[in-house]
């Protein structure tokens, strides 16, 4: 079978940690099926002109063309008008889109938009030049977020009821799905999977030594993902501020980069080196500062399934979370680890103190949260796939 992704959730030689889940999942099944990315990136006229602000900007040295876990890439621009353009964001991205889709038409046999809006809305209108059947994924914010936006809640609705398949990653992403107008039938639950060769447990004090913190006996607290407001990273900061104000024996970790990078050193500015901003790592490092951690810890506002967490517990380490999305359906017992609201630092200061805290064995954790390979996921990948050209 051959598959064309259209995602602009996807790395590139300018951030090459970038969305790992999608690389991972793809790279599995470009082994099962002959797969094209086309990996987009916004342009608007003038975007040099913003690398300070806009991913636009930041982008814009990005090549037209790379190879990528053994697939072939191309980065197409599409035109993004930020701010301004939203509700038709799918439209102007369809339209950019379209030459590069023609190009290739009679050479695929499915269309894979990886994202809901705008990706997986265009997807659905650029089917039609491809002559292929459309499989809309969905992660979670994309959905979860945009659907409470008026005018991207009508394009939602509008076009992934014309999708052939939906896959969700989670169960409430797939009854919200349904909910946009899908009909059951037609969505498909493909959870993502873990890397056991790069995510397993490792004795803490040695990940601690080898990440150049030798010795250090303290509580370590970490975090791993996009430091952006709606990751709840701002929450976080607050919370461990209360909970280092009761104890002293607590350190927190921040694994990544965003937005909201400039806001978390301003607040842990007068936390000192108690804070450590490591900035974006490569996964293998990641693996080490989970290992390294006494709880690992996701306080985002909407959720998929986050991998995060799933790799946390292959790490044999407890998660400290909120109860949004599909989290829940991973931290099913308080033996991997304890769920929050979301938007309480108050709250997420006691479970920070508990997470702590707790004893437990890092191989029942390990054991008792396992959950399948990326192969299993491009497995039951393809299989929605197929039965999309059925």
């Amino acid at each position: 079978m051959r598959v064309l992704i259209v995602t602009r959730l996807f790395p590139n030689a300018r951030d090459p940690t970038f969305a790992s889940f999608n690389r991972q999942q793809f790279a599995a099944l470009g082994r099962r099926c002959e797969v094209e990315v086309l990996a987009t990136i916004p342009w608007f006229p003038g975007a040099a002109l913003f690398s300070r602000w806009t991913a636009a900007g930041r982008l814009v040295d990005v090549p037209r063309a790379e190879s990528i876990a053994g697939l072939r890439v191309s980065h197409p621009r599409y035109l993004h008008l930020p701010r301004i353009g939203r509700g038709a964001a799918d439209l102007l991205y369809a339209g950019s889109l379209a030459r590069e889709i023609r190009r290739r038409r009679g050479r695929f046999d499915v269309l894979l938009g990886s994202w809901a809006f705008p990706d997986g809305a265009a997807a659905v209108a650029l089917g039609r030049r491809l002559g292929a059947p459309v499989v809309v994924k969905v992660h979670g914010s994309d959905v979860n977020l945009f659907s409470s936006l008026p005018g991207v809640a009508r394009r939602l609705r509008r076009t992934l009821p014309r999708a052939d398949r939906v896959v969700a990653v989670s169960r409430p992403l797939a009854e919200l799905v349904r909910s946009l107008g899908v009909e059951p039938g037609r969505i498909d639950l493909v959870a993502n999977g873990v890397d056991p060769a790069v995510f397993h447990p490792r004795d803490r004090a040695a990940a601690r030594a080898a990440l150049g913190h030798p010795g250090d006996p303290r509580r370590w607290l970490v975090y791993v993902g996009r430091l952006q407001e709606d990751k709840g990273v701002l929450d976080l900061l607050e919370a461990f501020a209360a909970l280092a104000r009761r104890r002293s024996d607590v350190r927190l970790v921040l694994v990544g980069s965003g937005a909201a990078r400039a806001a978390c050193e301003q607040a842990a500015a007068a936390l000192g080196e108690r804070v450590v901003l490591a900035g974006t790592r490569p996964l293998d490092e990641v693996a080490q500062w989970m290992a390294a951690s006494d709880a690992v810890v996701l306080p985002s506002w909407a959720e998929g399934t986050p991998n995060v967490v799933l790799e946390a517990l292959a790490c044999g380490r407890r998660v400290v979370a909120t109860r949004v999305g599909g989290t829940p359906d991973v931290l099913t017992g308080p033996e991997l680890g304890e769920l929050v609201p979301p938007r309480a630092p108050a709250a997420l200061a006691d479970a920070l103190d508990r997470g702590a805290d707790a004893r437990y064995s890092p191989g029942d954790v390990a054991r008792a949260g396992a959950r399948h390979d990326w192969d299993e996921s491009a497995r039951r990948l393809e299989a929605s796939l197929r039965r999309a050209t059925g």
